[in-house]
């Protein structure tokens, strides 16, 4: 390890500067870490809230709860902040910190190899630069790369297409025949905001999503002073949140009493907002509510029922030149096709090429789905650490939260590290194993092990994005690293 100060210090790499890797920055400058370079492949912080950019982008996490817990902020707009809003946060924490002159902007990572007779990773950029580093943390997340489905043909199209996580601000949708290819998160935050100006719109979907209402309300000048003058009240305020939303674990157990009342407000959201019977029944998901991400919104139903949008379900069976036709035989013609297919989220950390002991590759280790202990380590990566990792994701909470505790221990084995001066801790694979059934055990019990197919798992069913249980549970397990379960390297 190197020194700094005369301190064991060991140099860090941290990859990605959203809410995982600024995160992680700040509490490791804030313990004394201060030797770590960030790695951004844009031209900016904040992640996912740099990238998505298209109208009507907002988070579905309360404001006040979608933020660091040791960096309130007290004038949130609204309790469902917009993209401009989040982006402004995390633009402000980098800069509060002093981030911005640790982080390689337009830097993207091709490769990772671990020395063990160093106990270092070696990372080489897609430029070619190589450098070595005592701690590799990975804070790319799981919606970082957007999926693009192959449909044959799709690149035969004369018209302007782009996905939803790359919108194309220089197009004008105004009197325009648009596709919308997918009907999820993305989907219904765009749909309306594009709907009123563009001449026809019709969208493609392969099964409807259950949707409940959103219930979004400005904040008063009021309230916004009262969070700035007291930080208690805005601290219960966060608390109520994580309780509110806490609870709703219990809507993914199959059958259960909050199941049966979440299925029941979608099912009353969407009568009040669709009168015609024929796209009502298209619109209502013959799967359990919670297997696939339960959407809440309050505009995307209306829009819907303005007469020039269309809610498609015949299967697309090829794109033309001047449109899109279906396995009917319908051709439609189009000026846009917008893809709001979401991201590759099951390939993590592709397409980068991580080798860890033995020459093994994280791609080999993963054949079968990914995997880690808590979602952070992986046996035979050494001093590799993820956040936002394999079976962190929430159905029903603030991934901030999820993130916080991670930091918390990959900080901690950071301290391990430097104080016992180890070259390397690496968890033990039958401790990865054991932990990886309980919670697929868990997971076999939840209502994402239903029948839908759903960006939580793999194409042969495995659930590799979600949390099995509640997040206080995910606290509880996530204190402190419990050091007899790894392998210590001096």
């Amino acid at each position: 390890m190197s020194t700094s100060n005369g301190a064991a210090s060991p140099r860090i790499a941290i990859l990605g500067a959203g809410a995982s890797g600024l995160c992680t920055a700040i509490q490791l400058k804030r313990s004394g870490f201060d030797n770590f370079v960030i790695y951004e492949k844009t031209d900016g912080v904040a992640g996912t809230w740099h990238d998505n950019t298209y109208p009507g982008a907002a988070c579905d996490v309360p404001s006040h709860f979608y933020s660091f817990s040791f960096e309130p902020k007290s004038d949130w707009s609204r309790k469902y902040s917009g993209q401009p809003e989040i982006k402004a946060y995390f633009e402000h924490c980098a800069s509060k910190y002093g981030l911005y002159p640790r982080i390689r902007f337009n830097t993207e990572l091709k490769s990772a190899r671990f020395d063990e007779a160093t106990g270092q990773w070696r990372l080489k950029t897609a430029a070619g630069d190589e450098e070595a580093f005592d701690v590799f943390i990975n804070g790319c997340g799981q919606l970082n790369r957007p999926y693009t489905p192959e449909i044959p043909g799709r690149d035969s199209f004369q018209g302007r297409t782009f996905h939803s996580a790359r919108w194309d601000h220089g197009y004008d949708l105004a009197g325009k025949r648009v596709a919308v290819i997918g009907n999820g998160a993305s989907a219904i935050q765009f749909v309306p905001k594009i709907a009123p100006i563009v001449a026809d719109m019709c969208i493609f979907q392969r099964s409807p999503n259950w949707i409940v209402p959103r219930g979004d309300y400005a904040y008063s000048d009021f309230a916004k002073r009262v969070f700035g003058a007291l930080p208690p009240v805005q601290t219960l305020y966060r608390w109520f949140f994580y309780w509110q939303l806490e609870k709703n674990f219990f809507a993914f157990r199959p059958g259960t009493r909050m199941a049966k009342a979440f299925e029941q407000a979608a099912r009353q959201h969407l009568e009040a907002n669709i009168k015609d019977p024929e796209l009502r029944r298209i619109l209502t998901p013959d799967y359990p509510i919670g297997c696939k991400r339960i959407l809440i919104d309050d505009e995307f139903y209306p829009a819907l029922a303005r007469p020039n949008v269309h809610v498609v379900t015949a299967a697309i069976d090829r794109i033309a030149a001047d449109g899109i036709v279906t396995a009917d035989g319908t051709h439609r013609p189009f000026d846009a096709i917008i893809y709001a297919t979401g991201f590759d989220t099951t390939h993590f950390l592709a397409p980068m090429e991580i080798v860890g002991l033995g020459g093994k590759s994280l791609t080999e280790a993963w054949k079968e789905g990914a995997e880690a202990y808590l979602g952070i380590t992986m046996a035979g990566f050494p001093n590799l650490f993820m956040l936002y990792g394999p079976n962190t994701n929430l159905g029903h909470n603030s991934i901030i939260f999820m993130i916080e505790c991670q930091v918390r221990y990959i900080l901690k084995c950071v301290q391990a590290l430097a104080g016992q001066h180890l070259r390397y801790l690496d968890v033990k694979r039958a401790e990865m194993e054991r932990y990886n059934a309980t919670v697929q055990a868990e997971l076999a019990r939840s209502v994402w092990a239903a029948g839908c197919d759903s960006w939580y798992k793999t194409e042969s069913g495995k659930v590799t994005n979600n949390w099995s249980n509640f997040t206080v549970k995910y606290w509880l397990d996530t204190r402190a690293p419990d050091l007899s379960k790894f392998v210590l390297a001096h």
